[in-house]
């Protein structure tokens, strides 16, 4: 994938671009995605995103920028995954949010893409003050010699529009099902793996701890899902919280005791953490024997539920 960071940087022949934020790169923005493969092979161009950096909303209004679902490393393996072959992630500031939407055709998708075509969402915006919309962009289209196409909302469930602000809401609240529903896949968080205070290994359930880079975290509560630590995935259950039952105030942590797999060393590894569904929420126990107990009903469970489920292939495997 060749990647630019502005747009008078640009160097293609042609292009036919997807434009948008893409956190998490989702079943909507798939829809854009592959118009634009679709697009870039009838036309002998290359398949394209243009997409900011940072986030808009953390320039225009930092108060309210969400946390990113995906890691910007993520996001781009993900759009390579795809088909995509060309990113600009174009440096977001002051200035560049003041280009009218004549001069954001005229300079980023004409003279810096070479777009012939340009696709976007039924609700895009664009230019200073958000002035352009679709039609605004048919128009400039039609003057400067690159066709437009606008893709519809997109209900994965036949019900509720993919977007990124709903799947960020079901993250946070333990919905997996439903945030995997929209992003064709099931939430991941990765990191480094790194040492703990080995009370899993005291109880019989060894954990590694997960050291994440991720934004976005989850519902604090028990999930059946996988670790993925360059060889392969293995099921695991994942508790996200703050250990309670050893007293208040702790740190929040992620950690995944990896089933039927005594003595995995993964300590320094970068590992993925994908989470399935939510079993139970955190809760604080008497004691270490119910605690105990409570895991390995919670190791049953995650055991049986990952029997059944379809294993996630939409990132490049992780390198030892």
């Amino acid at each position: 994938m060749r990647r630019y960071s502005h747009f008078e940087n640009v160097d293609e022949r042609a292009t036919a671009v997807a434009i948008g934020n893409f956190d998490g790169v989702h079943l909507g923005h798939r829809a854009l995605l592959d118009r634009a493969i679709r697009r870039a092979e009838g036309a002998g161009a290359a398949p394209a995103v243009l997409t900011f950096d940072p986030h808009p909303v953390r320039v225009l209004a930092p108060a309210k920028a969400p946390p990113l679902i995906t890691t910007e490393a993520d996001k781009y393996a993900l759009l390579a995954a795809v088909g995509i072959e060309v990113v600009l992630a174009q440096r977001f500031g002051r200035a560049f949010a003041a280009l009218s939407p004549e001069d954001f055709a005229a300079r980023v998708l004409v003279q810096g893409l070479a777009a012939q075509h340009v696709v976007v969402g039924y609700d895009f915006r664009f230019g200073a003050r958000r002035a352009g919309d679709v039609e605004t962009l048919r128009d400039l289209g039609d003057r400067a010699g690159f066709a437009v196409d606008v893709i519809s909302p997109q209900t994965p469930d036949g019900e509720h529009v993919a977007s990124s602000s709903r799947i960020r809401a079901d993250i946070a609240a333990g919905r997996m099902r439903a945030a995997a529903a929209q992003l064709g896949r099931p939430f991941h968080v990765g990191g480094v793996i790194v040492r703990g205070h080995q009370r899993g290994r005291d109880l019989g359930f060894p954990t590694a701890n997960l050291d994440s880079d991720a934004e976005l975290r989850p519902a604090t509560g028990i999930y059946a899902g996988w670790l993925d630590w360059g060889e392969g995935l293995r099921p695991a259950a994942i508790s996200v919280g703050h250990n309670p039952t050893f007293g208040d105030g702790a740190p929040r942590t992620i950690e995944a005791h990896v089933i039927d797999a005594p003595g995995l060393d993964l300590y320094g590894l970068r590992c993925r953490l994908w989470l399935v569904e939510r079993l139970r929420g955190e809760e604080k126990y008497a004691d270490l024997s119910a605690l105990s107990a409570a895991i390995d009903a919670d190791v049953r469970r995650a055991r049986a539920l990952i029997a059944d489920a379809p294993p996630p292939d939409a990132l490049p495997p992780l390198a030892r």
